[in-house]
């Protein structure tokens, strides 16, 4: 039986909804979240994006010469992302030299394994990282200002477009690969949903 992205969603709906749907995003949505709670979010998930240009550079050198064209959109996206987090810190007053928190720290510790395992496993989880962005910035509705700035940026046509290629090239090489691949796959799933709910959790607690 071949393995698709869908299936893992299905499997592991209370998992994945973890993933998605948090208070920390509601209270986004509502602007009713601290200052404090979402200037650490902002930090951490600086540090985490910039660990997450290595897994997705590792990701297209792993890939097939078929899957450049959206991998490299991929890449020019996040240097422009990493320069909008450096200009929303600059307009917080906040410094990026910070440590990693161990939740992050846990996060991207993680992503360099999976940088080793077969690209079908590394296709799945690029897939579910950036679905959890998306999705999670979408579910609760129409957020008020200043927050909006942050769930266009994920929500947008133009980003939920790149999910699903992300998605159709990860469903094309499970495919073909194994059942022990395959099973490395769901296994990955599973901890990017773990790691994103505990994410906004971490982000969450600062400040309560």
């Amino acid at each position: 039986m071949t393995l698709t992205c869908n299936q893992l969603l299905e499997t592991y709906p209370d998992l994945w909804r973890d993933a998605t749907r948090h208070p920390f995003l509601d209270r986004c949505q509502a602007g009713t979240i601290e200052p404090q709670q979402f200037n650490t979010w902002l930090t951490q998930d600086y540090l985490f994006v910039t660990e997450f240009t290595r897994f997705l550079a590792n990701t297209l050198a792993a890939a097939p010469v078929a899957h450049f064209d959206v991998l490299l959109g991929g890449l020019n996206a996040i240097r422009d992302e990493l320069a909008w987090f450096r200009d929303k810190a600059q307009e917080r007053q906040l410094s990026l030299d910070s440590a990693p928190q161990a939740t992050c720290e846990a996060y991207c510790q993680l992503m360099a394994s999976w940088s080793v395992q077969p690209y079908a496993v590394q296709a799945t989880a690029l897939w579910a990282i950036e679905l959890a962005y998306n999705q999670g910035w979408q579910l609760p509705g129409v957020m008020v200002s200043p927050y909006d700035e942050f769930a266009q940026r994920w929500g947008n046509p133009g980003f939920t477009e790149y999910v699903k290629q992300l998605e159709a090239q990860a469903n094309e090489r499970l495919a073909g690969a194994s059942e022990d691949v395959q099973g490395q796959a769901e296994a990955v799933f599973q901890a990017v949903a773990r790691q994103e709910n505990a994410f906004w959790q971490m982000a969450f607690i600062q400040g309560c």
